[in-house]
């Protein structure tokens, strides 16, 4: 197969993710309908979920999103070196030695300290330019945000500094995704404490003209929340939860509509005949119950395959068919019972993550089989494994100069 692999990872080993950019694009479109008017920030923080953030940024752009969100000024650094231009939002405040360079580059940073506000104020003189910032206001998530009421006085001190303008105000949703009464009634709690500051802000003649609380489950599923702006990552992916008890119009139809992005591909790098009872891979673990072709695919641990997929019974499709592993994954490596008789091949492909003929293996099966959550699948995908940039279905390939895979 062929397609434009990205700058990372080695193309010389037959494995790969493809990032399917024609989902991203409609997954975008889709949300800034339903959202709108409120703008979408595309979250793209940790290489945009593994799925490429250069790549994610641009399309995301083309399909309708106004922001880009990251959590590292390197991050931010990455787009703009791209030739990324659009509003970049940094979602924490960066150390002194970190807001130079997010300033220079035009990364619009987070404020929740005097201290963060005074290292902003000192570069905005000594750089003779307005700079807009977004203070954080924490109304329960507890992680990071200045507290309620102390937002004014950070806000005051926002004004009164030469060359700093404030340009949002924001908090973060700590159980948007929650299904409980008690979850949908803390969402309430932290959007009134935002709007109470809010209210406290404007009292003192100070009105941020972007105000935003919004993630993906909140997006969909709590219409208050949407405000100026919503920050959408998981939903951008197709790989947000369902979302159990929202009955916002529309958001089962939306949720339905978000289509997987990435999926996870390798091939037979090698087949073997073995006997009932051989314990294939490192600690000889699960005996084989009968006669079985054995196939070695080129994907371990060190790619993003646990080795509690082995331990938890996942399995990986193979001739269109769920196959179990023989044995447990290794750093590089796993090992398949295809089942006795199997026509497999040297070369076949082997689906982890995506469709093979009519079944599929999905990142939420991933995280269901895991005991964990969808953004944990993602991000585990290593850096050694290439991404490959697709424009719609597998045959229809990203423009650009294709590499053999």
């Amino acid at each position: 197969m062929t397609g434009v692999v990205s700058g990372r990872g080695c193309s010389s080993r037959p494995a790969w993710a493809e990032v399917d950019l024609a989902a991203l694009r409609r997954n975008v479109a889709a949300l800034a309908a339903f959202v709108s008017p409120a703008l979408v920030c595309a979250v793209v923080k940790a290489d945009a979920y593994g799925h490429g953030a250069v790549a994610v940024a641009r399309e995301a752009l083309d399909a309708g999103a106004s922001w880009l969100a990251v959590a590292l000024v390197e991050e931010g650094v990455e787009l703009r070196e791209a030739g990324i231009e659009a509003p970049v939002l940094l979602l924490s405040e960066p150390p002194p030695g970190a807001m130079e360079e997010a300033v220079a580059r035009r990364i619009t940073p987070s404020i929740y300290s005097a201290e963060g506000l005074s290292s902003v104020a000192a570069l905005a003189r000594h750089l003779d330019r307005r700079v807009g910032i977004h203070l954080k206001v924490d109304t329960g998530m507890h992680r990071v945000g200045s507290d309620p009421l102390e937002v004014p006085a950070l806000a005051r001190s926002a004004r009164d500094a030469p060359g700093v303008y404030i340009e949002g105000l924001w908090t973060h949703l700590a159980v948007a995704d929650g299904a409980s009464r008690q979850d949908r009634e803390f969402t309430q709690v932290q959007l009134s404490a935002l709007a109470g500051t809010l209210s406290a802000l404007r009292a003192e003649g100070i009105d941020p003209p972007l105000v935003h609380a919004a993630n993906s489950a909140g997006a969909i599923a709590h219409r208050g929340s949407r405000l100026g702006m919503v920050r959408c990552g998981i939903a951008l992916y197709g790989a947000l939860e369902p979302l159990g008890g929202c009955d916002e119009p529309g958001a089962m139809a939306l949720q339905e509509s978000l289509q997987p992005v990435m999926s996870l591909r390798a091939r037979v790098s090698a087949l073997r005949e073995l006997p009932r009872g051989a314990r294939p891979s490192y600690g000889r673990l699960r005996p084989l119950e009968q006669d079985s072709v054995v196939a070695t695919v080129p994907l371990g641990y060190a790619d993003g395959v646990p080795r509690r997929w082995f331990s938890n019974g996942g399995t990986v499709l193979v001739g269109g068919e769920h196959r179990p592993l023989a044995g447990m994954v290794t750093m590089d490596q796993i090992v398949v019972d295809c089942g006795p008789g199997s026509k497999v091949r040297a070369g076949d492909e082997v689906v982890l993550i995506g469709r093979q003929g009519v079944a599929e293996l999905n990142v939420l099966d991933w995280a269901s089989r895991l005991g964990t959550i969808s953004y944990e699948v993602l991000c585990g995908i290593g850096p050694r494994v290439p991404r490959v940039f697709l424009n719609g279905s597998r045959e229809d390939r990203h423009e650009g100069q294709d590499e053999e895979v």
